[in-house]
């Protein structure tokens, strides 16, 4: 049934296998080795492969090195060559350099469809020209993301040949996801919106391949094809433009504030180690930091059960993990010394009996409970990271806020004594605050009260050229009752427990509110609600897409949403993924116009 192979990685995952088995499934050969190969790809082929694939999966496929097109290498004889690259003439130009001297056979795979190079062993068109982050959410291509951004979309000197461009790249790689998927989708879409034009081109570019039955991706031999014939996934396309509210937000959930305030990048998180005070000789340099990378992972098992949690939640959690570790620890040594005892008196050896099996048990627990610190630590250093903006910037404080504004609930600050207090945030985050005002507002302030917040902006050193744009998008769109607003005035406040954390944890979450969630369905996830809960055509299968770039919020809020509905089945994708700083560039950029 649709809903029980409803998952973007799989059904990647299981079409990067093949392609890198030269489209064949994937078996060893009779000495029971993989065939050994090499693989080339472009930096669209690196991002595809690199959230899905470890460098040790890569080598246990046959993969001895892996390697960009555009770098320079000596020829390896006798091995063949897997391309995994978009069709263009610069790729195409440069391979045709690379092929005829360096390797003896070559199966080259775009990632999209192409026109096929003169000479070459094998050319297939792969169709896996988007990006899967989680089993559940996707991205289109990552290079080259301006071309399809939210500021490419919206802005006001767009050409309509450049328009077209841009909603034909987007439905591409929509065709490709579904094609992978092996699904068919019913389409839904906002009136008068970007996303009513990729609905148009994509329902076309559908039926043009279903026409052709003999030659349909979505027929016979196809990966997936066939899997989904029992109920077609509904694909409900959002315009960004619908709420420009949520990507601003600030978040309180883990995986959202690492992609908020860390550098997070398709599934890698790269953080900064803070130097250690050292003595160091006068004019001596000071020491470099030292950068370290992570991978956040469906293998990281503390990840994926925590990435949703509430910050605090994720504190105490790692430090339970911490001390559960040590225990286990002590336990080892504890048998190791009692392993050691001399004499033979009879207490002795009856207690070196009783612990050998256990001794036994534990060293053989060793490499998960190696697995397990790695895992901690790697999770003390990024959950620290975070803390760090969180009590610098008073995160908590402007999340709290945030969410009254969104949700009608009375304030117990004033929003300037709020901009104005030079303790709480940087500059951005005292912008993305009056934005969200601004834009939840049912009446836009006065004339006088306007520019009383924006001298207040200016004095905290706000570059206001985001309300610029945000003004002539709320005129234009007659936003006089916002649909970014959580729900009537009547909503509850959410409710609040002020109490320090834990102190003798790792995490001194002293001045840090631990503040319950309140489940509120965002605008997205209230479309997605009003389409799937529909009496007459009931879905129990959805792919929500947002045109014009989405978030972790809105993700982690449709994961949220359909954890209570039970047999029902959500993905999100988007034509790029940012945060609230990489926003709010793009409204920046807007407002200059």
């Amino acid at each position: 049934i649709l809903g029980s192979n409803l998952a973007s990685d799989t059904s990647q995952l299981l079409a990067l296998k093949r392609m890198l088995n030269f489209n064949v499934p994937h078996v060893k050969n009779n000495t029971g080795e993989p065939v050994w190969k090499v693989l080339i790809f472009d930096r669209f082929g690196q991002d595809i492969i690199s959230p899905l694939l470890s460098v040790k999966e890569l080598r246990d496929m046959g993969i001895t090195l892996h390697l960009l097109l555009h770098s320079d290498r000596d020829p390896i004889p006798d091995v063949p060559a897997v391309y995994f690259v978009m069709p263009t003439e610069e790729n195409i130009d440069r391979m045709c350099q690379q092929y005829i001297k360096l390797y003896f056979l070559v199966f080259i795979l775009f990632i999209c469809v192409s026109v096929e190079p003169d000479v070459a062993f094998s050319v297939f068109d792969q169709y896996l020209n988007f990006i899967t982050l989680e089993d559940d959410m996707f991205v289109l291509c990552n290079q080259n993301k301006e071309l399809v951004s939210y500021r490419a979309i919206n802005r006001p000197d767009i050409t309509d040949t450049e328009m077209e461009t841009i909603m034909d790249t987007i439905v591409d790689s929509l065709f490709c996801f579904f094609v992978t998927l092996g699904a068919v989708p019913i389409i839904r879409c906002s009136r008068g919106t970007a996303a009513e034009m990729v609905a148009v081109k994509l329902d076309k570019k559908l039926r043009e391949n279903l026409r052709d039955a003999r030659n349909s991706l979505f027929t016979g031999d196809t990966l997936g094809a066939g899997q989904f014939s029992f109920q077609r996934p509904l694909l409900v396309l959002v315009d960004r433009n619908i709420d420009l509210a949520t990507p601003l937000h600030h978040t309180w959930t883990y995986q959202a504030l690492v992609h908020d305030v860390l550098d997070f990048h398709l599934n890698r998180v790269n953080l900064e180690e803070s130097s250690g005070v050292e003595n160091s000789p006068a004019g001596a340099r000071p020491k470099r930091k030292n950068k370290k990378s992570y991978d956040l992972t469906a293998v990281d098992k503390f990840w994926q059960k925590h990435k949703g949690s509430p910050f605090p939640e994720v504190a105490e959690s790692v430090q339970q993990e911490l001390e559960s570790y040590r225990a286990q620890e002590d336990e080892v040594k504890r048998l190791k010394s009692i392993m050691g005892l001399e004499g033979e008196d009879e207490g002795a050896i009856s207690m070196l009996s009783d612990n050998t099996a256990k001794l036994t048990s534990a060293v053989s627990s060793l490499p998960e409970l190696l697995e397990k610190k790695r895992l901690i630590d790697l999770h003390t250093n990024v959950a620290t990271a975070v803390l760090e903006h969180i009590k610098t910037r008073k995160l908590d404080v402007y999340f709290e806020y945030e969410e009254k504004i969104m949700s009608k609930t009375t304030l117990d600050k004033s929003l300037l004594d709020m901009i104005s207090d030079p303790d709480a945030g940087t500059p951005e985050d005292k912008m993305r605050l009056f934005l969200i005002y601004y834009i939840s507002a049912q009446q836009a302030p006065s004339e006088a009260d306007l520019e009383q917040y924006k001298k207040a902006l200016t004095d905290a050193g706000c570059n206001l050229t985001p309300l610029q744009y945000i003004k002539q998008w709320k005129a234009f769109a007659k936003m006089a009752s916002a649909p970014t607003s959580y729900g009537n005035t009547a909503t509850k406040p959410m409710g609040l427990l002020s109490r320090v954390m834990n102190t003798g944890s790792q995490f001194v979450m002293e001045g840090v509110k631990n503040l319950v969630l309140k489940q509120q369905n965002l605008p997205v996830t209230r479309i997605l609600d009003s389409l799937m809960e529909m009496k007459s055509n009931p879905v129990s299968t959805a792919i929500v897409f947002v045109v014009g770039g989405g978030n972790y919020i809105e993700y982690q809020n449709l994961v949220d949403y359909i954890k209570g509905k039970q047999g029902k089945h959500v993905l999100y994708g988007c034509s790029e993924l940012f945060n609230a700083t990489q926003f709010i560039k793009q409204l920046s950029l807007l407002g200059q116009k």
